[in-house]
């Protein structure tokens, strides 16, 4: 099973998100459109995991103690050089713990934590070529949106199941923060 381990996102910044999307979209078809319903915060990718290690990551993780923390979506961005378009969220010193905690949690199941440093954001879409339409993208994104934030009251795991139309995701198991 192919699992990653993300803060789900509201309604409401689904929904703002979507008519962001909706906007962006108009015009670009050098791009494939992420599901609203796929859109994520990962806090860590684990890849192929087995029944072992998915069980001892489930375990671990329902050790974890944090309370519930705000997240803040500051704005859109492209990573060029994967060609993604992406909103990205703000690296606070609650989000960062809960990430820490997370991969210190999963590395004891082998799960290795990832070198770079953690760049937290939601996938809106990917160029199907790269390069493509970059350009284009980026002149439609002068003025910036303004999100509100939200409180994270919970982390998932999903699995990932990968299709000709795009990732799928179910949600594998949850994990609440505070009240526990």
């Amino acid at each position: 099973m192919r699992l990653f381990i993300a803060v789900p996102l509201p309604a409401a910044i689904i929904e703002k998100l979507s008519a962001i999307s909706m906007r962006l979209q108009s015009g670009v078809n050098e791009f494939r459109w992420s599901a609203p319903e796929s859109w994520h915060i990962t806090l860590q990718f684990l890849g192929n995991a087995s029944r072992e290690q998915y069980e001892c990551a489930v375990s671990r993780l329902r050790e974890l103690r944090m309370t519930p923390i705000r997240i803040r979506i500051e704005g859109l961005g492209i990573f060029d050089r994967a060609g993604v378009l992406f909103a990205s969220v703000a690296v606070t010193p609650e989000l960062l713990l809960l990430q820490r905690r997370v991969t210190a949690s999963t590395e004891a199941c082998g799960f290795v934590p990832e070198a770079r440093a953690f760049q937290p954001h939601i996938t809106l879409a990917r160029s199907k070529d790269r390069r493509q339409g970059l350009a284009g993208l980026k002149a439609k994104m002068r003025l910036q949106p303004r999100f509100t934030s939200f409180i994270a009251e919970e982390f998932l795991l999903y699995e990932s199941f990968l299709g000709s139309a795009g990732a799928r995701h179910e949600v594998r198991e949850r994990f609440p923060l505070g009240g526990h």
